[in-house]
């Protein structure tokens, strides 16, 4: 420990850049280490693997450690290593069962790096430094585990603080020079580690030390968030009260990447900055790709801006990164802290910054959520629905709370209890925890409560000196070393202060407490100098309005930096019952109380009126009794003001359906058509064919495709989406039904239109939810479209066009086969001499495949479509042959394809007998043989049991409603402000439909588990004594930092293994039948909602037949208790991969799984000519339970190994290039 260590880092800091040093895991991992040399001597009879416990190595393997720190300060020229205690808290090692290890473990690796410290400070004569390390932990006190129950927390902030304070302990024993905490994804977590240290740091043992603080937060994406939600600025205001030395980032992003976000940072603090990225994005595989040079060449260009004063770097960096960064930027100007924010600006955070100043517009603090405010949310608290009271947070919010005050105080409710669990589930939702809170209680221990459950800094009501001045001291440590900003109430130990002399004197004294003795900010000192009610008759109270307004005058005049609040509702209690005569003695005392400085106040936001629209008498009585002016008369005059207006301001009546036939016909068609109603269509459609005399084809041409046009413009333009223009199409097609029979009896030719548009889903294939999609859409923009259905062969698709004169050709595919199928619909449109464009779409396809295999045969006139909502734009600027986009077109997939025979002539396709000379290879045990090995078939799976295991985010990406972060995915995408209404009702569609699926849908399974081992690249299974093999492939291109080339077959054992393999076929029955009945009828709204149902419901299925496997088939993991979301986050144990996915790319191994288990006839389900599952709702697959499984990325295959996958199924090599087309790792250009 460096005596003065604070201003001589300061000083260097402010002279030079300084750097630290890069990933400990990323040399860790590059020795390779066994589960033996992590157990070294001492821990040989631990009780579970302790392999990847990187942070033991300080005690078991410390000369390892010891070299890689000497590495970065020698080789790599860092000032600051960091301790390898990233996970040694007693919650992150809780995985490891070493809770009792922590001080060990942090004392261990302190040791090792103070003494290679040491060492090369001694030979190279330049000082370095220790940091030690506090991780993030592997638990969220802002973020629930359960998506069901998102107030629930599996870990408490005492908790955390414990555990930071034991490991901070053991680093300071252990002679570190600096504390940091690190790689902050929740707020919270990081308030308690900083909350630990500063307490520690206060304590008796370690007060003389002079430490530093280091803060650095993780920005998960380019969105600019941490984990739990925050911005870059909430996340700095949050933390800035435990004044760090040096605030900053790393990890999550690449240098190039950070670079907005640390500009961002430094703008919003006044401490040093540092950055440590990682080597780049992470890639495919996992790993990083920035060189040293390319980390070096960013780093130099926005160090030289000024932006940084410590340089270093994170996952995938090693010493050779650290010493070109160091090179590269040594010279740089380091960045000058700001000297001094500004003093007069308080700031709040929720997930987002607010500052408050003098120039500020007031600040409207929610009062709703407060049990003695609003007796809708007491009655909610007590009945326990918590839920539903978050739904008066989130009006508030809606009606322009900026502030969201929350109060428990009642005798019924157990404050502690509530304040927790409200302030969680407000975490969870971002349009309510986006702004600050205020945890307001009479009870310290209720604010406390709310304080451990917030992670932005929020505002404290209140303290004050009514029980003295040494306990008013007390709570405002403790508010203060939480980080929140404070109200003071008037009050001391002789009551409240009523008058304005009693208001200024408790107040000053308050301010000089504050300020000179708890060492406060002033911009974080709230007065509330008691806003009393006025209008009761008596004279003693007739003072309170005006005294409140000149003690704010004063207050902001005479105590620096100071702001002030108040509690609007009670200056009008006496008036309560009367919304009219309350809500504008608010606005009217606004407006004279802000004008002297008043920056907040509790009020209920959305009933506020405007000064110009309360009746000019009424105003005139407020202003006189805010001002005591007439005595008593105008109190009188009041009551009977209120006589006049008492029931007024009620509710606004609901319009009747019947307002609906008030409107003019023409309103109600586009009406209808634009929202979706189909309740009245076919009378109105009626109404106008009768009334106008418009005969039936011009109606449809006229109203009812105008109504279409608005639709597509409204989808086109984002402002519509997906289901909403289904609806649409639903309500136009009722309309068309009905007049097309009077169109056939006037033998008239079908409506104008842009054009013709054949859709169809490739021979082989099923699928057709995305092709269905495009259709309505491209039929809402006045496109005829004739859809051909599934597995249509390439005769039907050509010579349907030709006869129909089609303009646009569109295929659709969701397997792998169906790509080499538009190829040859591409091929056979080229020789034809065919000039119609070709659209090509679905799951599997994609700008790169259509530019490299498909474009090169039909040059010019095939375009890749990503979604529906690029379909329109595509579709008109091909009909009008537009020469410019065409051309754009071929320019941009002349490009595409150079850059993949770059990327082919760049990729280093590893030799096959290499490749399995370094496979992956398990350390675990082999799993245990199956409780009830051979097949099992289900003809009849309760689809009931799997409903809960939907994955809805699939969903909502068919209907592509994808919401912005943090409301990206199920359950968040409905607080979306864009989409997150029309997702709710779809939803709320879907729940409906579900009920009658479950009465009409039928799930179906069969699956396998049979004796296996592995043979080379493949898998042999033993079934009814034949010996059946699974062909499968292996990695040639190196993935993440390992020398390792994986293989599926690399998780199965070698024959003396005793290893066993299951297989699997499910599927779901009667949603095709369901569909098509829909679409009969014309509704194509329903139709869809079906088929992406069943495919919802299928998935479920496989995951619930899985967990079936684990727990009770196959029992390898029979305790297994996950949460939903774990199981959709694939956190069990095992695997269960998909022929046609990236580790199985080639579906031929379906037909194993076919004969096996004798799919067809067990269960009905087929196999197409290209290896579709009919029915469409069907997944496959295999089980395999090894606990060191892990899906991965098969990647490009070389020509060596095409050839020997060949050989093996004794098949020609023609034959293996079409199956495995989109994995080969060489192409014609490049032979």
């Amino acid at each position: 420990m460096k005596v003065g260590l604070t201003e001589t880092l300061r000083a260097e800091l402010s002279r030079r850049m300084m750097f630290m040093d890069g990933g400990m895991g990323t040399m860790i991992q590059k020795l390779e280490l066994k589960e033996e040399d992590f157990r070294g001597d001492q821990f040989t009879e631990h009780p579970c693997p302790l392999i990847g416990n990187n942070d033991l190595l300080s005690i078991t393997q410390p000369h390892l450690i010891k070299q890689i720190h000497k590495d970065y300060l020698l080789e790599g020229g860092a000032d600051f290593i960091s301790t390898n205690t990233f996970n040694s808290t007693s919650i992150a090692m809780a995985d490891y069962q070493m809770e009792n290890m922590i001080y060990q473990l942090n004392m261990a690796s302190a040791k090792v790096a103070v003494e290679a410290a040491q060492e090369v400070t001694r030979e190279t004569g330049k000082v370095r430094y220790v940091i030690g390390v506090l991780g993030p932990t592997n638990k969220t006190l802002s973020l629930s585990p359960s998506v069901e129950n998102p107030a629930f927390r599996n870990i408490k902030f005492d908790e955390v603080v414990v555990a930071y304070t034991e490991q901070a302990a053991a680093l300071l024993d252990g002679g570190v020079d600096i504390l940091m905490v690190e790689t902050i994804f929740d707020t919270l977590n990081a308030k308690a580690g900083l909350f630990a240290v500063s307490e520690l740091l206060e304590s008796e043992k370690y007060k003389h030390l002079d430490v530093p603080i280091f803060v650095s937060g993780t920005v998960v994406d380019l969105s600019g968030r941490t984990l739990s939600g925050q911005t870059v600025e909430a996340m700095v205001t949050s933390l800035t009260h435990f004044k760090p030395l040096c605030m900053g980032l790393n990890c999550a992003l690449g240098a190039n990447e950070m670079r907005q976000f640390i500009r961002e940072l430094g703008e919003f603090c006044d401490t040093f900055v540092s950055c440590y990225p990682n080597a780049g994005l992470p890639n495919a595989f996992g790993g990083y790709d920035d060189t040293p040079e390319q980390m070096a060449e960013i780093l130099e260009e926005w160090s030289a801006s000024g932006l940084v004063n410590i340089l270093g770097g994170c996952c995938g960096t090693t010493p050779q990164h650290i010493r070109a960064i160091v090179d590269a930027t040594k010279d740089a100007p380091p960045r000058k802290p700001h000297s001094k924010l500004d003093t007069f600006k308080l700031t709040l955070s929720g997930l987002e910054p607010m500052l408050v100043f003098q120039e500020s517009n007031f600040i409207n603090i929610g009062e709703r959520c407060n049990v003695a405010g609003s007796s809708v949310f007491k009655k909610l608290i007590m009945a326990d629905k918590f839920s539903d009271a978050l739904e008066v947070a989130k009006k508030q919010i809606a009606e322009g709370a900026q502030v969201l005050d929350l109060n428990f105080d009642d005798g019924m409710i157990d404050g502690e209890k509530a304040m927790a669990h409200f302030v969680n589930l407000i975490t969870c939702e971002p349009d309510v925890s986006r702004v600050p809170l205020c945890i307001d209680s009479s009870d310290f221990k209720v604010i406390e409560a709310g304080l451990k459950c917030t992670q932005g800094k929020c505002i404290v009501n209140s303290i004050s000196l009514k029980e003295g001045t040494e306990d008013f001291l007390a709570k405002a440590a403790i508010v203060k070393r939480y980080g929140a900003a404070v109200v003071v109430m008037a009050f001391d130990e002789q009551g409240q202060a009523d008058n304005f002399k009693r208001k200024i004197e408790i107040c000053k004294r308050s301010y000089d407490l504050l300020v000179n003795e708890a060492g406060y900010n002033p911009t974080d000192i709230i007065f509330d100098p008691n806003l009393l009610t006025i209008g009761t008759g008596l004279s003693e109270h007739a003072e309170y309005g005006r005294d409140f307004i000149r003690a704010t005058e004063w207050i902001k005049k005479n105590l620096r930096g100071a702001h002030v609040s108040g509690g609007l509702s009670n200056l009008s209690f006496a008036f309560r019952g009367n919304r009219v005569i309350r809500e504008a003695m608010h606005s009217v005392f606004l407006s004279y109380a802000t004008q002297v400085g008043l920056d907040m106040g509790i009020v209920h936001a959305g009933n506020l009126p405007l000064l110009k629209d309360i009746d000019p008498l009424l105003k005139q009585l407020c202003d006189d009794l805010i001002w005591n002016r007439n005595g008593e008369e105008v109190t009188e005059q009041l009551l009977l003001y209120a006589e006049k207006v008492k029931g007024k301001g009620g509710k606004k009546a609901n319009a009747s359906d019947d307002d609906w036939f008030k409107k003019p016909l023409k309103a109600r068609l586009n009406d209808a058509i634009v929202n979706g109603i189909d309740k009245y269509i076919v009378a109105d459609v009626k109404e106008f064919k009768e009334t106008t005399l418009t005969p039936p084809l011009q109606i449809i041409e006229g109203p009812l495709l105008d109504a279409m046009g608005v639709v597509g413009d409204l989808f086109g333009s984002g402002k519509m989406f997906l289901p909403q223009v289904i609806k649409s199409a639903r309500v136009m097609k009722k309309a068309v039904a009905y007049l097309t029979p009077f169109i056939e009896a006037s033998k008239v030719e079908g409506q104008n239109n842009k054009g013709t548009v054949i859709l169809a889903t490739v021979k082989g294939d099923v699928h057709d939810i995305g092709k269905n999609i495009v259709g309505v859409v491209l039929g809402c923009n006045n496109y005829r479209v004739i859809d051909l259905g599934v597995m249509c062969p390439l005769e039907k698709i050509l010579s349907t066009a030709d006869k129909e004169q089609a303009d646009i050709i569109g295929v659709s595919g969701l397997i792998t086969p169906s790509l080499r199928e538009m190829v040859n619909i591409a091929t056979e449109m080229n020789s034809r001499g065919m000039t119609t464009p070709l659209l090509i779409g679905g799951a599997t396809t994609s700008r790169k495949h259509t530019a490299v295999k498909i474009w090169p045969a039909y040059p010019d006139l095939c375009i890749y479509v990503p979604d529906a909502s690029r379909a329109v734009n595509v579709v008109t600027s091909l009909v009008n042959k537009d020469q410019k986009y065409i051309g754009d077109v071929r320019k941009l997939y002349e490009k595409v394809q150079l850059d993949h025979v770059k990327t082919l002539q760049r990729k280093n396709i590893t030799p096959l007998t290499e490749c399995r000379n370094k496979k992956f290879r398990c350390t675990l045990p082999t799993p245990p043989p199956p409780n009830q090995p051979g097949v099992q078939v289900f003809n009849d799976y309760d689809l009931n049991d799997v409903v809960d295991l939907i994955d809805w985010k699939p969903f909502f990406d068919v209907w592509q409603l994808r919401g912005r972060y943090p409301n990206r995915s199920y359950p968040k995408i409905f607080e979306d402000k864009t989409v997150g209404p029309e997702a709710k009702k779809l939803f709320a569609d879907a729940h409906e439909m579900l009920a009658e699926l479950m009465t009409s849908l039928k799930g179906r399974a069969v699956i396998g588990l049979f004796p296996a081992h592995s043979q080379g690249d493949d898998v042999v299974i033993q079934h009814e004594g034949k010996n059946l093999t699974c062909h499968m492939l292996r990695q040639q291109i190196k993935s993440g930092k390992e020398d390792v080339y994986i293989g599926t077959a690399d998780f199965i054992g070698p024959p003396e293994a005793n290893d066993h393999m299951g297989m699997f076929c499910c599927s779901v029955y009667g949603s095709v039948a369901m569909a098509t009945k829909f679409e009969d009828s014309g509704d194509d709204y329903n139709s869809l909602l079906v088929k992406s149902l069943a495919d919802r419901l299928v998935e479920a299925m496989a995951e619930h037949l899985h967990l079936k496997i684990r727990r009770e088939i196959w029992g390898y993991d029979k305790s297994e208790n996950l949460e939903t979301s774990d199981l959709l986050s694939v956190k069990y144990q095992g695997t269960r991969p998909a022929p046609g996915y990236p580790s199985l790319p080639d579906h031929a191994l379906k037909h194993v799984l076919w004969d096996v288990l004798n799919v067809s006839n067990s269960i009905g389900t087929h196999l197409t000519d290209s290896l579709a599952m009919e029915p469409p709702p069907s997944v496959c697959g295999l089980y395999i339970a090894h606990p060191d499984s892990f899906y991965f990325n098969l990647g490009l295959v070389g020509r060596d190994q095409v050839k020997n996958y060949a050989q093996r199924q004794e098949i020609t090599v023609e034959e293996v290039e079409i199956s495995l087309d989109s994995v080969l790792g060489y192409g014609p250009s490049i032979q």
